[in-house]
Formats: structure tokens, C-alpha cells, sequence
């Protein structure tokens, strides 16, 4: 089916919903173990059985867009360095010298080649290394199996994959199903990167769980997303683990009704909005004004996570009046998310780990959660034999 077709049956069912006061439900309510946030055995095995395993959304091509473009960050705990080459081509490797293991780039920049400031060995844009300093007392040196370690990194729709497990496959068709035609076609690789800011929380789950329903607007979200956006009406669609969430806005009837049926599926912020989730951690709002794409790294404990939120739109700043304007978005959708749902994580947090109850249930109505978590289960089994999770 057509792309846009299959968007406007989407945009169909939530007009329905809207309409008829109704919203997506599954079978049952799923419960799920309160230790599922707190305890440190399963917090290890989800770093090494998903976040070291499944293929990671890590940077934009719009960050990189230059040939010598780079990009260093801590994802779970390993320092990666993320470089376009002059041949267009993006790499990604551990941001660790092979002599004594410091980092041989901070930050983001521009630059021909990677200098350890610790002792200065210089490695290319390729990860290979160029030169060992005083090399004539040092002694000898194989250059060719002194490289950075280079990570399984691929570039699609204008965003950079990669594995964080070194020579580990890396199969984004058969992880996304499909899903990063989306991408394609909103022609994502164009877009400018405005920058990014960075909040704390609980529990990478706990933080998780908020982008993945709208059951908690109108109680948690009365004055910024509710009168947009009705609570407890949502949408979902499964691309593999990955899930396209369609929030239905107040007005869609009015939005939609005097349309032709073949343009409802083109009118995305314009009667609806989607949220689009990548599994284990990202959550993607494509804003009218201003896009945030929000990702959620565990902390170094289980009760913390670390959440970069990302701030890209189609067109460039087009003055200093422009980009303060930008400015101030991206602060008001940083303290909306973090002031109105991370707070309320922390508290989440602190009531998990006081023992008060042995699990908490997702309803009927948050199949988005009770998927997310039956493809955690899932993974965590590690036993690709198992039938897949279907929404």
C-alpha cells in the first residue's frame, strides 16, 4: 500500500476515535514487576543483551554534514567518536587511544585528523593510525593493528546507526520493518540540527514509559498538551520492535471533514501528530515549529538515566532574531519535558524501590507500554527461536 494511503486508514481510525470518544485497547491489562526498575541484575543484563546488541540512533546527518564533521558523546557508559570522511562516508569507533586509552577527540568539530592530547598519537578520519610521536625512541610500532576501534555504523535517512558491540551485525532493515521510509520521505538528511539539551531522571524505563501513552494528559498536561491533544485517545502501529504512535488533535474533524479522503494521509500536525519510537530509546515529535528527538541512555545506577534532547526543523535559523526565537522553544520543550514528566519519574522511583507493591499494570488502553515491555522480555530471553511480539 502507498505510504500516504496507509497514513490516511491512520488518520481515519483517529478521527474515529475522536468522534466516538474511543481509543486503541488490546485484549488485557499487562502487569509488570516493580524490580523491572529497581534491580541491578536485570539493569546489567539490558545493557548487554539490548543497548550493546540492537542497532542505536546516535546522530543526525545533520550534525556531520561536512566532510571532517565530528561528533564525540558517553552512550551507556562507552565513549564513541562519530567522523564523516572526505569521502562523505560516517564512521563510528571507540573514542579510546590505542597506547594508553585516553580520548583522541572532545566535542564536536571539524578537523583532518584525531591527536591524543595525553601523548599526541594521531589517527586519520578513517580510525587508522598515522603517527606515533618520537617515534625513534618509542620503539616499533604496528600501525596497522594500533587503530581506533571501529563500531558497526550505518547512515540512513538522514540519521547515523550504530552497534556498540565491535563487529556485532547490524541489520536495520530487519530491525525497523519498514519504518525509516518516514524518514525518507519527510527528507530528514536535509534538515538543520539546532542543538540539544540534557536532563536527568529515574529509571531509563520509568522515563521510557511517559513518551509511549496519553493517557497521563489531562492530569499531568492540562495547560500544554491537553488542549491540543484529548488524553487517553492514541493510535499505535508496530514496525518490529519500533512503534508509530498517532495522537489525534481536539480539532480533527474540523481538519479533516472538508479534505479530499486521499490527502487526509498528508496532513500530519494538521488534525493529528505522531510520535515515532525507536526501540530501546528514542522518541521522535516532528512539532509544526520545532522537532524533538529525545534519547534516553541508562545511568550508571539503576535509578538514573541520562535523556539528550535533540532540536532540529526544516529550515536554518534565518537571523540572530530567528534563532533567539529558537532559543526559547527549545528551553520551553525542555522544561515542559523534564518539569512535567521527569519530576514525577523521580517520585515514580522512589515509590517502586519503597516496596509498597510487587508490580505496577499497564490498561488495556497502553498497548504502546505493554508492547515496548514484551519486546524488552524478549530480547532480555535471548533466544531468537521465541515468536516475536506482534501489536
Amino acid at each position: 500500500m502507498d505510504r500516504i494511503e496507509q497514513l490516511g486508514d491512520v488518520a481515519e481510525i483517529m478521527l474515529d476515535y475522536v468522534e466516538n470518544k474511543k481509543t486503541f485497547q488490546t485484549d488485557k491489562p499487562m502487569p509488570v514487576p516493580t524490580r523491572s526498575y529497581t534491580d541491578t541484575d536485570q539493569w546489567r543484563a539490558e545493557m548487554e543483551l539490548v543497548f550493546k546488541r540492537v542497532p542505536l540512533m546516535l546522530a543526525f546527518t545533520a550534525e556531520l554534514p561536512n566532510p571532517g564533521d565530528f561528533k564525540t558523546m558517553d552512550a551507556v557508559g562507552l565513549p564513541v567518536l562519530i567522523s564523516r570522511a572526505k569521502d562523505g562516508t560516517v564512521r563510528a569507533f571507540l573514542n579510546v587511544c590505542a597506547h594508553r586509552g585516553a580520548p583522541v577527540a572532545e566535542g564536536k568539530g571539524n578537523c583532518a585528523r584525531f591527536t591524543c592530547k595525553y601523548h599526541a598519537w594521531t589517527y586519520g578520519q578513517d580510525g587508522k593510525l598515522l603517527a606515533v610521536s618520537e617515534a625513534g625512541t618509542f620503539g616499533e610500532v604496528d600501525k596497522a593493528a594500533r587503530g581506533l576501534r571501529e563500531l558497526p555504523c550505518e547512515e540512513r535517512a538522514g540519521m547515523i546507526f550504530a552497534c556498540l558491540t565491535p563487529n556485532a551485525p547490524l541489520d536495520l532493515d530487519n530491525h525497523f520493518r519498514g519504518f525509516l521510509e518516514d524518514f525518507a520521505a519527510l527528507d530528514f538528511a536535509g534538515w538543520s540540527y539546532l542543538g540539544s539539551r540534557e536532563i536527568v531522571g529515574a529509571n531509563w524505563k520509568i522515563a521510557f514509559d511517559g513518551y509511549l501513552e496519553g493517557y497521563h494528559f489531562a492530569s499531568l498536561h492540562p495547560e500544554t498538551i491537553a488542549p491540543r491533544t484529548p488524553s487517553n485517545c492514541t493510535h499505535y502501529e508496530g514496525f518490529g520492535p519500533n512503534i508509530r504512535i498517532g495522537f489525534p488533535q481536539r480539532r480533527i474533524s474540523e481538519a479533516l471533514r472538508p479534505l479530499p479522503r486521499e490527502q487526509w494521509g498528508s496532513q500530519e500536525n494538521n488534525g493529528y501528530d505522531f510520535v515515532r519510537i525507536f526501540f530501546p530509546n528514542v522518541s521522535i515529535f516532528i512539532a509544526p515549529e520545532i522537532t524533538q528527538i529525545a534519547q534516553l541512555f541508562p545511568g550508571p545506577t539503576p535509578d538514573r538515566n541520562r535523556t539528550v534532547l535533540n532540536y532540529l526543523r526544516r529550515e536554518a535559523p534565518r537571523d540572530d532574531e530567528d534563532r533567539a526565537n529558537i532559543e526559547a522553544m527549545i528551553n520551553f520543550f525542555r522544561d515542559v519535558t523534564y518539569n512535567e514528566d521527569y519530576v514525577i519519574g523521580l517520585d515514580i522511583q522512589k515509590g517502586l524501590e519503597s516496596g509498597a507493591h510487587d508490580d505496577l499494570v499497564f490498561g488495556r488502553n497502553e498497548r504502546g507500554n505493554q508492547y515496548f515491555h514484551e519486546w524488552l522480555n524478549w530480547y532480555l530471553e535471548d533466544d531468537p527461536s521465541l515468536p516475536e511480539p506482534v501489536m
